[in-house]
């Protein structure tokens, strides 16, 4: 992996807030971390988006060669 070395300013209230939550830890590490989170959550909106587009593109009580999930859901819940 190739590390590159960056240089900004950021808000002083906001660094230490983060530094408090990782005593010990670098800053270098403290803003790799805040970067992964950024690109996870990233990642989680898309997957959510593309499960609402399929539940938009096929509802829920929609009957398929499985069967149609409300009657699963009712027959699951009467065991």
């Amino acid at each position: 992996m190739a590390r590159v070395r960056i240089s900004t300013t950021v808000d002083q209230d906001l660094l230490a807030r983060a530094r408090a939550l990782a005593p010990g830890s670098t800053d270098a590490s403290v803003v790799e971390a805040a970067l992964e989170s950024l690109l996870r959550s990233h990642r989680e909106a898309e997957v959510d988006a593309a499960y609402e587009a399929a539940f938009a593109r096929t509802p829920v009580p929609t009957t398929d060669e499985w069967g149609d999930l409300e009657t699963f859901l009712d027959a699951a819940s009467r065991t």
